[in-house]
């Protein structure tokens, strides 16, 4: 039995010593050129693609809409008439939930009109801009 092994054994090893093996490299190409990027003969098409997607148009240099060009007072106005709102908004929610409420009222912000009033739902907040008419009504429910 032994003697068996070992033969069986012996003709494995000059078995798999007398085969040689080899292999082929796996290389895959992609086929959808933007995929590949490397093939120098994709770039006309990669750059049509891009210019395509690209939906940003370049200001002319004849344009006056340049950062330089803006008004001071009006940026300080906008600026100061945002950190109002904020503000009141900020009171609103805080006061809703405080011990005093929000007092009710009629308060004028730049060109903006605020109507303060309580009603069945809540307290309604109602804000009118005098330079285009547009209108918010803001219910805060009582809890």
């Amino acid at each position: 039995m032994i003697r068996r092994a070992v033969f069986a054994l012996f003709w494995l090893v000059l078995f798999g010593m007398c085969t040689s093996m080899s292999a082929q490299d796996l290389v895959y190409n992609f086929i959808d050129p933007a995929f590949s990027g490397g093939s120098y003969f994709n770039a006309s098409w990669l750059l049509q693609q891009a210019q395509t997607q690209n939906g940003f148009t370049a200001p002319s240099r004849n344009s006056t809409t340049s950062l330089y060009d803006r008004n001071v007072l009006e940026d300080f106005s906008e600026s100061l008439n945002r950190q109002i709102l904020s503000r009141l908004s900020r009171d609103i929610v805080g006061d809703m939930f405080g011990e005093d409420g929000l007092k009710e009222g009629q308060y004028t912000v730049g060109d903006f009109e605020i109507d303060v009033s309580e009603t069945i739902e809540g307290v309604k907040v109602l804000i009118r801009d005098n330079g285009d008419g547009s209108e918010t009504s803001i219910i805060v429910p009582y809890f």
